[in-house]
């Protein structure tokens, strides 16, 4: 009896440490963020927070941790930059939304916020009310990319590089996953990042072969990307600008290694991605990704796994696609997407009429 005692405490002692280390070397502070470019929360209520300006990504202890009765993220909010600005004292054309995310604890709706001032604000919506969340004085840890884009690079037009230091970001099974831009000479960048952060970073640089430019690509960010499993075996679905879909196979992304990516399809070009996620229904698993000149696609994941080959020639039309077949759905100009459940999303949309609506849908779309 004393034995069996003496292992259910065990347990429950490497439990709460298990539990507890998530945060252990988590520290009080200002992390000082510079800029929110992407979003992703992890395990017990932490935030990552990509911050291209610091080439940095912060994880916030957000103390949101509670379960809320009911669906918190069941929403419609109508005039939703007008809302917002009102609250920062200034109007909607001042502002920007840059990345929305869902707690999956809570479903409270998190969002960055960037001013024409160059301060990024982070805010959240629990129960219908807008909250600003305080990024003085919170518990944190950080972690430093290495061989992040300068600073002082700028694109053929004079344009800042920087930004795309950090183009998405992803948590899955203790690893932080971002896309950007080093400093190497293959620029496109995907970055494994253990957590709790240590000093261990896994970086491969990216080709692909980009259909709609009818070339082989190393310098283009990827814009979006998520990661999940197809036939049994885990990969990083990644899109880019003009807009191929390309996917690599999780076990093939290592330390140091130059990784050929398959391009599954190509998605129409003056076009950039802009999020996407993988719902399930039924069974069967759908990637949903928004766009910038282009309605949300939908594209069943058994497509992919059944389509075996690469795009290796160029889309010469116009506006042309090729590879896995996709569903426009009725909805243009979604901004912002995220998963609330297994076959639910929130989306954020710039409507026919002007105004900017939150609002979440489901399965009667998959």
């Amino acid at each position: 009896m004393k034995r069996i005692l003496f292992v259910i405490l065990m347990l429950a002692t490497f439990s709460l440490v298990a539990k507890e280390d998530w945060k252990a070397h988590f520290k009080k502070g200002d992390p000082m963020v510079k800029s929110i470019n992407a979003l992703s929360f992890g395990p017990e209520g932490i935030l990552f927070i990509g911050d291209s300006e610091n080439a940095k990504v912060f994880a916030i202890d957000t103390q949101d941790t509670e379960a809320i009765e009911g669906n918190n993220a069941d929403i419609s909010l109508e005039q939703f930059d007008v809302k917002v600005a009102e609250l920062l004292g200034t109007t909607a054309d001042q502002i920007s939304i840059e990345d929305l995310v869902v707690n999956p604890i809570s479903k409270n709706i998190y969002f960055a916020v960037q001013h024409t001032s160059n301060t990024p604000i982070l805010m959240k919506i629990e129960n219908g009310v807008f909250q600003f969340v305080s990024l003085k004085e919170v518990m944190f840890s950080e972690a430093l990319l290495e061989a992040s884009i300068e600073a002082e690079a700028t694109d053929r037009r004079g344009r800042s590089m920087r930004k795309w230091a950090i183009s998405d970001l992803n948590y899955s099974n203790g690893k932080v996953m971002v896309t950007g831009l080093s400093n190497k000479e293959f620029g496109s960048t995907f970055r494994s990042i253990s957590f709790p952060f240590d000093e261990k970073q896994e970086m491969s640089s990216l080709e692909i072969y980009h259909a709609a430019h009818g070339q082989f690509e190393t310098n283009s960010p990827v814009k979006a990307f998520t990661a999940t499993t197809i036939a049994g075996i885990e990969y990083v679905i990644a899109a880019y600008t003009c807009t191929p879909l390309v996917i690599f196979p999780s076990s093939d992304l290592k330390p140091n290694e130059h990784v050929k990516g398959r391009t599954v399809a190509e998605l129409g070009n003056w076009n950039t991605p802009l999020d996407m996620v993988v719902l399930q229904n039924e069974g069967s698993s759908y990637l949903l990704m928004a766009n910038s000149n282009r309605a949300l696609m939908k594209i069943a994941l058994d497509n992919v796994k059944n389509f075996s080959g690469s795009l290796t020639e160029p889309v010469t039309q116009r506006g042309g696609t090729a590879g896995v077949e996709f569903i426009a759905l009725p909805f243009v100009n979604v901004l912002q997407l995220d998963k609330v459940s297994d076959d639910t999303f929130v989306m954020l949309q710039r409507k026919s009429d002007g105004q900017m609506q939150l609002f979440t849908s489901g399965s009667r779309w998959l």
